[in-house]
Order: C-alpha cells, then structure tokens, then sequence
C-alpha cells in the first residue's frame, strides 16, 4: 500500500498516542537503541529528539536499526508477513496474469514462488476456491473476450494473443464456458453494427 509521506509531527504526534491508524504506516527507529518499532508499540516512549522515521521496515534495516522483539515490525499491517499465505496467492496472480500458465506448468509456477506444486494447489483452493490452471484458463478467456469484442483479429491471431496453445484449446474452452463457438459471438457483433 502506498502512502504520501507523513511529516515529523504527525507521526510523533500518532507516536505519542500509539494510533492503530498508523500501524505499518510508517516505523519509528530509535537513534539511541538502534531498534525500529511499529507506533503502536508499548515500550517506554522515547524522547522525541532521540527518534526518526521510516515509511517501510526494509528502509529502517538499510539505516542500520533492528527490529523490535515486542511489537514484531516485520509483522506490521500491509507487510508480506502480515498478509500470510495471501501474499504467495497475490505473487502467483500476478505471474499468471503475465501469462506463467500459458507456456509453463504449475510446478515451475510452484517453483518461482518458492513452493511445492501440491501446497500452491492448496493456497489456491483455500483463497480463491480454485485451482491454478482454472485462474489461468478464466484470465485467458477474458482476454479472447476483449479481443473478439474490440478487434477483428482472425480467431487463431486470438487464441494466440489470449495465452492458448492453439486454436482449437481455444474453441473447445470458449463453446464449454459460453456454450457456442467464439464465431458465433463475432458475428452477432458484426450484425449489432
């Protein structure tokens, strides 16, 4: 999540009152401990010359701070950690979205996430209530989609710009989603105009 920056005062001032709204926000280091905190942390408060702030956990460890044993800045609201199992669906989302299905298996796709194919399958189902290569197949058929709708593409330029490995994947996955070819939706559209 991005944010503007936030001046000094707000954030000592949402410091000071341990804001929940703040959380993750930004992160408070402590020039005299050398450890980064959340805002909300219940630690003696530090006097306000000795501190600085951060707009991310990483920004906070390259100044050279560690973070705190008692809040867990690592674990703040917005960060990976914070997001759990999520984080790897949305990571895997967006490589299908770049069309990792389309040419590869979901074991590779497993693979560059840093995970086993089975318990991609299972972040998959839990989160999306879908498997991999349904996702991949959805966002492939919207592309065609789009491409019938807005294009007059021949239909194997289609199924090759829309991620299918060849024509007829393309018909057959069109006419079991649609219950027709994806001619039949061209020609309707060539009528309407």
């Amino acid at each position: 999540m991005l944010v503007p920056p936030l001046d000094f005062e707000t954030c000592n001032a949402a410091r000071l009152r341990r804001d929940p709204a703040f959380d993750g926000l930004f992160f408070v280091a402590v020039r005299t401990t050398m450890v980064y905190c959340r805002p909300v942390c219940r630690v003696r408060q530090p006097l306000t010359r000795n501190i600085s702030f951060y707009p991310s956990a990483a920004a906070a460890e390259q100044a050279g701070y560690r973070p705190c044993l008692r809040c867990r800045p690592e674990t703040a609201p917005f960060s990976a950690a914070w997001k759990g199992t999520e984080a790897t669906v949305e990571r895997a989302l967006r490589l299908i979205e770049h069309g990792a299905l389309d040419q590869g298996s979901v074991a590779e796709l497993a693979g560059r996430l840093g995970i086993g194919p089975r318990h991609l399958a299972r972040l998959f189902k839990r989160h999306l209530a879908a498997s991999p290569l349904q996702v991949a197949k959805t966002l492939r058929l919207q592309r065609a989609k789009r491409l019938l709708d807005e294009t007059a593409l021949p239909m194997p330029a289609v199924a090759e710009q829309a991620g299918f490995g060849s024509l007829r994947r393309f018909n057959a996955a069109f006419a079991d989603l649609y219950g027709r070819p994806p001619s039949s939706l061209r020609r309707k559209l060539r009528r309407a105009a």
